[in-house]
C-alpha cells in the first residue's frame, strides 16, 4: 500500500471499492465523489455521484461491504437517493445533483446532505435532510445573507464543496450555531455576458477559497428549513502552496479529534480551461486543516504538502486524469478514520487516515 509524501497526517490506501458499470448507461462516465453515513442500524451507506452521458449526474445509494478485519471491500447498489428533477438542478446543456456530503447532526436528529445543484445559473449549494438516511427531502438552495462588511451578495456566486459540522459550534458572536464550509467563485461569468469578477470588499485573494458560514441553532431546531439560511460569512483559507496554486475547496466533513476539528480539503494546480466540464490539464490533491473545537474560524494546523496525491494508475487515468477528491469520512469507535474519495473522476477509492497524537509546532 502506497503512502503519500510524509506529513503529520498520513493516508494508507486500502483499494478501489466501486467502479462504473459499463453495461449501465447511467454510469457511462463513472461513479465518483461519494458521501457516506451510518444508518440508524449502524450500516455504512455510500452516496456516489453517478454520471451518464453529457455529464448528467445522479446521487446513488449503496451499502458498503466489509471484510473480517473491518476494511471496506465493495458495495451493493440500492438505487438513487436524488435525481435532478428540480429547476435549480437542470440547465440548457445537462442536469445534475453532484458531489454530496452528508453529516448526521445529533442536535437536530437529522442527516443533512449538502450537494451541488447544477442549474441554469451554474453550480449552487443545495440542501436535503433525512430521518433514516434512505429517504431524502429537498430543502432548496442555500441562501446567504447580504454581507455588508464585504459589500457582497454571496448568492451571486457559483458555490460548491459544501458540508456541515456534525456538532454545534459558536458563531462569531458566541452563540450556538451550525457551521457550513463552502467555496464561492467570485467570477459571475455563469450568467453575465462575458463575465467579470465581483470581489468581496477587503479580500485581496482572487482565487476560489474556503469560507465558513453559520445558521443559528435555535432557528434550525424550530424549523429545519432554516438550514437554507446562512450568515456571518468568514474567509477561512486561501491557496498558499504550489499543490493548490489554482484553487482550494472543502473535501470531507470534519471529524472531532483531541486535536480539534480535522477536515480534509482539496487543492488544484495546473491549467483551467473555461467552459469545459472535464478538465484535462489539472491535478487534484488532498490536504488537511485542523480547526478549533469551539471557534472553527481559528486554523490550528494546515498541511504544507498533500496527504494524498494522484500516484496510482487508478488515480491518474480516467474521465479526468490525475484526480484524488476526498468527500466522505467514516470515523470508527476504535479511532480508525476511513476516507472515501473519487479517483480520476471514474471510480471510488478508500484510504485510512492516520492522525498524529500532537500537532507540529509550525
Amino acid at each position: 500500500m502506497k503512502q503519500a509524501t510524509y506529513t503529520p497526517f498520513q493516508m494508507e490506501r486500502l483499494g478501489t471499492i466501486m467502479e462504473g458499470d459499463a453495461s449501465n448507461p447511467d454510469e457511462v462516465l463513472g461513479v465518483l465523489n461519494p458521501a457516506c453515513c451510518r444508518d440508524r442500524d449502524g450500516g455504512l451507506l455510500l452516496f456516489p455521484r453517478v454520471v451518464a452521458a453529457q455529464n448528467y449526474s445522479r446521487i446513488g445509494i449503496a451499502h458498503v461491504r466489509f471484510d473480517a478485519d473491518g476494511t471496506p471491500t465493495g458495495v451493493d447498489r440500492l438505487g438513487y437517493a436524488l435525481e435532478p428533477t428540480e429547476g435549480y438542478e437542470r440547465n440548457a446543456r445537462t442536469a445534475g445533483v453532484e458531489d454530496a456530503r452528508i453529516t448526521y447532526i445529533d442536535a437536530i436528529d437529522l442527516y443533512v446532505m449538502a450537494y451541488v445543484g447544477y442549474g441554469p445559473l451554474g453550480p449552487r449549494v443545495a440542501l436535503a435532510t433525512s430521518e433514516d438516511a434512505y429517504t431524502w427531502r429537498r430543502l432548496g438552495l442555500a441562501k446567504f445573507t447580504y454581507a455588508a462588511e464585504y459589500h457582497t451578495d454571496f448568492d451571486l456566486y457559483v458555490n460548491k464543496d459544501a458540508y456541515l459540522f456534525p456538532e454545534p459550534v459558536h458563531d462569531p458572536h458566541g452563540r450556538p450555531a451550525l457551521a457550513m464550509i463552502h467555496r464561492p467563485d467570485y467570477n459571475v461569468n455563469w450568467w453575465s455576458t462575458g463575465g467579470f469578477p465581483v470581489q468581496p470588499s477587503g479580500i485581496e485573494e482572487t482565487r476560489p477559497s474556503i469560507w465558513i458560514s453559520y445558521a443559528p441553532l435555535d432557528a434550525v431546531k424550530a424549523d429545519p428549513r432554516n438550514l437554507c439560511f446562512w450568515r456571518d460569512h468568514q474567509l477561512l483559507a486561501t491557496p498558499l502552496y504550489p499543490w493548490e496554486s489554482l484553487k482550494i475547496g472543502g473535501g470531507a466533513p470534519p471529524v472531532l479529534t483531541p486535536l480539534g476539528w480535522v477536515t480534509i480539503i482539496h487543492g488544484v494546480d495546473g491549467e483551467i480551461l473555461q467552459g469545459v466540464d472535464h478538465q484535462p490539464r489539472v491535478r487534484y490533491a488532498a490536504g488537511v486543516l485542523v480547526l478549533d473545537r469551539d471557534d472553527p474560524r481559528k486554523v490550528l494546523y494546515r498541511s504544507r504538502e498533500p496527504i494524498l496525491a494522484p500516484d496510482t494508475a487508478e488515480e491518474q487515468h480516467g474521465v479526468v486524469d490525475n484526480v484524488v477528491f476526498p468527500t466522505a469520512v467514516d470515523p470508527r469507535p476504535d479511532g480508525r478514520i476511513d476516507v472515501f474519495y473519487g479517483m480520476a473522476d471514474a471510480r471510488i477509492g478508500v484510504a485510512r487516515m492516520l492522525v498524529p497524537s500532537t500537532l507540529p509546532s509550525e
